[in-house]
């Protein structure tokens, strides 16, 4: 069995009804929450942290907290203009899980916000991600049983899109840092 491991997720959000080509579809939401749940299970994960947007986020926040696992929940703006940019623009029930699971995280000190000062969404989620392995490192060294492995997660169909890619420059950053990285495939 693996060193414990504290996990660091950025993935796909949802597909839209019209998506073109397809990335996330929401058909495939009970297998990627059974990849997810062998993964934590295969590399004893003791905490997740991410974002809360719909799709890999929730669901890995729903299977972590399913097993028990630590949850940091890192925001890169106010709480309401998140939900309704990055999560009930899917769906309600999207919003209904992601009000849940930043409540338990607000109740626990564990969802941060980030400053929105800055304007540019791109540059604000790039700066969440970033907040996310540093949770993650900072959370291997003072957890229980520390240290623990820091392993970032992409949840993608394993392709980069063309343009700005945040799960791809995720994955690349956490190389880059000499990180242990494990793809979960959403196709």
């Amino acid at each position: 069995m693996p060193k414990s491991a504290v996990i660091g997720l950025a993935g796909r959000r949802i597909d839209r009804a019209d998506a073109n080509p397809s990335r996330f579809p929401s058909g495939n939401v009970g297998l990627v929450a059974e990849r997810l749940a062998e993964l934590f299970r295969s590399e004893s994960a003791v905490a997740l942290v991410c974002s809360a947007a719909c799709g890999a986020d929730i669901i890995a926040l729903e299977e972590a907290e399913q097993q028990r696992l630590r949850l940091r929940i890192i925001l890169p703006f106010e709480r309401s203009r998140f939900r309704r940019t990055s999560v009930t623009d899917r769906g309600e029930d999207w919003g209904r899980r992601f009000d849940r699971l930043t409540d338990l995280a607000s109740k626990s000190g564990d969802l941060l916000v980030l400053d929105d000062a800055q304007k540019d969404d791109d540059l604000l989620y790039a700066a969440a991600n970033s907040r996310i392995r540093q949770e993650a490192a900072m959370l291997a060294r003072s957890l229980s049983g520390a240290p623990h492995r820091i392993l970032a997660v992409a949840v993608w169909e394993g392709q980069p899109r063309p343009g700005n890619d945040l799960t791809w420059n995720f994955l690349r950053a956490a190389e880059n840092e000499g990180l242990e990285t494990r793809p979960v495939l959403t196709t």
